[in-house]
């Protein structure tokens, strides 16, 4: 194989947009394990090997994560959001929108989320059931849709997403809604932490506003051996990805606009006044879906780590090796592996403040939990930072920042702004900062 310079690693292969609105295969969906899938993609990056991601678990192991914080900046000089490609600094909002976005929102899907294909399937919404329900003091009406994805294109890969909508009990006009990204099937044995107080849900409701649950694993499985099913898959006809081709945040992202569409239709929900919120690896995909679609209005992005409001370049917990991996490269674009060896992320085009600032100029409030409670791994200290360089767009834009630069005590709620930032005390879990976020919200749907 050719050996690649550095120039051509960093570009990677540039692919025009798969489209969904070709004649129809009947060729069976090639069948891959992550493993498999994984090394095709470093066969065509011409690289034989990439670092290891760090060891999480156990302190012995000699590649245990780093969290010494003199040790967490191997590459402290961060892409300016507002320097062009051509050098030149903007200074406009105009210019944000009509050349500098544009610019950040190529080299992120490039590079590290991939590309949504130019034509996607439609989605046809059918409601399979409707429930009364009691969340403490509040009532609500729940309806359980699935949402069927048109797949002509090929009738051999079946998407079904699973959405579940809840309305206060007796609205009597639209009202703000939170999709949230979340579990719906929890593996045997696995729960979260129990709430102290009323339930998020609760504490929704009382607000007088609706709720919904989406299932990101029905538009997308959360592996690599599920590439070539799911709305992935039945884009890419049932063959792998190309380089620059979307990643699972990006499809979990597309089913949460797919739900938007939804609430736009439906005469109960201001459909202006929708925020998306996700944890985990369901807060990388709730930050992604708001940087690319602008319709949400304001996200809550809870422990979102690597991948999400985290700093690329940040070396604590999870790094960028991790999410290489052939555990984790699915939710990535393709060429995302190449930053983990021979290229780093340092080499990176963009990072997360970049991603924070696509979002501008909606608010967004960023969560984590406490490291000695076990949200050490999504590196609190560094979302908090992506945070703060992100402030110069919402400035340039007229909107207030973060209002902070030095790292707060834990449990210090940073609100004042359009970009928000806690740290609760509990490990990780949303859970705690629900009543900051909503008071965060409450301000700016106000």
């Amino acid at each position: 194989m050719r050996p690649w310079s550095r120039r051509s690693i960093l570009l990677g292969a540039t692919a025009l947009a798969t489209s969904c609105v070709t004649p129809p295969t009947t060729t069976p969906p090639v069948e891959l394990t992550a493993e498999q899938d994984h090394q095709r993609l470093m066969t065509l990056l011409g690289i034989t090997e990439i670092r290891p991601g760090r060891n999480g678990m156990n302190p012995s192991d000699p590649n245990y994560a780093n969290y010494d914080e003199s040790k967490a900046n191997p590459y402290p000089n961060l892409p300016d959001p507002l320097k062009l490609k051509s050098g030149r600094e903007i200074a406009t909002a105009r210019e944000w929108w009509s050349a500098r976005r544009p610019e950040i929102v190529e080299d992120f899907s490039r590079e590290i989320y991939g590309r949504a294909p130019a034509h996607t399937p439609s989605v046809r919404w059918e409601v399979t059931g409707t429930d009364q329900e009691t969340f403490g003091a509040q009532q609500g009406v729940t309806r359980h849709l699935t949402g069927h994805v048109d797949n002509s294109s090929d009738p051999q890969i079946t998407v079904a997403i699973e959405l579940h909508v809840t309305l206060p009990a007796n609205a009597a006009k639209p009202v703000p809604m939170m999709l949230c990204l979340n579990w719906l099937h929890l593996p045997p044995g696995f729960h979260f932490p129990p709430e102290p107080g009323p339930s998020w849900k609760e504490q929704i409701l009382a607000r007088g506003w609706g709720y919904a649950e989406i299932d990101p694993s029905s538009v997308q499985a959360d592996n690599g051996a599920g590439l070539t099913h799911g709305v992935i898959g039945l884009c890419d006809r049932g063959q792998p990805r190309k380089l620059d081709d979307w990643g699972a945040l990006r499809a979990w992202g597309w089913g949460a606009s797919r739900a938007l569409d939804f609430f736009e239709t439906d005469p109960g929900i201001d459909a202006k006044r929708v925020g998306v919120e996700g944890h985990s690896r369901y807060g990388k995909a709730a930050l992604v879906t708001m940087a690319y679609d602008q319709r949400f209005a304001i996200g809550y992005i809870s422990s979102s780590g690597m991948g999400g409001a985290n700093l690329a370049r940040r070396n604590c917990g999870e790094i960028v090796e991790n999410l290489a991996g052939s555990g984790e490269y699915h939710w990535m674009a393709g060429n995302y592996i190449k930053y983990a060896g021979p290229l780093n992320a340092g080499d990176m085009p963009v990072d997360s403040h970049e991603l924070i600032g696509m979002c501008a100029p909606r608010p967004v409030f960023i969560s984590a939990g406490s490291a000695a409670a076990g949200d050490a791994w999504v590196d609190a200290r560094g979302m908090f930072m992506a945070a703060v360089a992100a402030g110069s767009v919402y400035r340039l834009l007229g909107k207030r920042d973060l209002g902070a630069t030095e790292f707060p005590p834990i449990e210090t709620a940073l609100i004042d702004g359009d970009i928000g930032f806690r740290q609760h005390s509990g490990g990780h879990t949303p859970g705690p900062n629900w009543p900051t976020f909503l008071d965060f919200a409450q301000r700016h749907f106000a």
